[in-house]
């Protein structure tokens, strides 16, 4: 869905301009390309699926998403996602995924925090905000206004928040589990080593 998504934002969509057909058709394939995430890794872990491939692609296509969305949104709303912006929220996925891949290689896996989940949903609403602010400064429905492009960058500056305290808190959870597997194979070391240096008996 990563190439409907940019397509969807780019000028050669066929439907552009002030009717804003475009900003929801974005809006819609964003929100379904998230929403199939997590019914896939539901249905994985309930049917007992999961595969060497899956846990490959998974991530991947997670990253792939949330960078293509970031940066198209740089080019396609700049006043809302700026530059710094969207290379501290993918530097993050990527810093989070090494993290994951040195774990794995290990031997142990850290799960995914609230902070984590948090940060995907802000996520999904920063990024429909700020296609549909590219649109619509507010939204007028009677006697009630919904200030879109203040919901955006809030949204924006949130998940920017979020993204940034559960990285720490996956960090300090990884180097707590780093650092016990290390003492665990120093003690191991030291265990054979003495065994070693003991005499033998008759």
């Amino acid at each position: 869905m990563v190439p409907v998504f940019i397509w969807a934002l780019s000028p050669f969509f066929p439907v552009h301009g002030h009717s804003g057909e475009q900003e929801i058709v974005a809006s819609v394939v964003f929100v379904l390309a998230s929403m199939t995430d997590g019914i896939d890794g539901y249905l994985a872990r309930k049917r007992g699926q999961i595969t060497t491939l899956g846990t490959l692609l998974d991530p991947l296509a997670d990253k792939l998403m949330v960078a293509s969305a970031y940066i198209a949104l740089v080019a396609y709303e700049p006043q809302i996602v700026k530059v710094w912006i969207a290379v501290v929220v993918i530097g993050r996925e990527f810093l989070i995924n090494g993290l994951r891949s040195i774990a794995s290689a290990e031997g142990f896996t850290i799960e995914a925090s609230d902070l984590g989940k948090i940060k995907t949903v802000a996520q999904i609403v920063s990024v429909v905000a700020a296609i549909l602010a590219h649109q619509w400064e507010a939204w007028y429905w009677g006697p009630v206004t919904i200030p879109v492009k203040w919901i955006a960058i809030a949204a924006v500056y949130f998940m920017l928040l979020v993204s940034i305290v559960s990285a720490v808190d996956y960090f300090v959870g990884f180097w707590k589990k780093i650092s016990k597997a290390s003492d665990t194979r120093r003690k191991s070391f030291v265990l054979r080593r003495r065994k070693k240096e003991q005499p033998a008996t008759d």
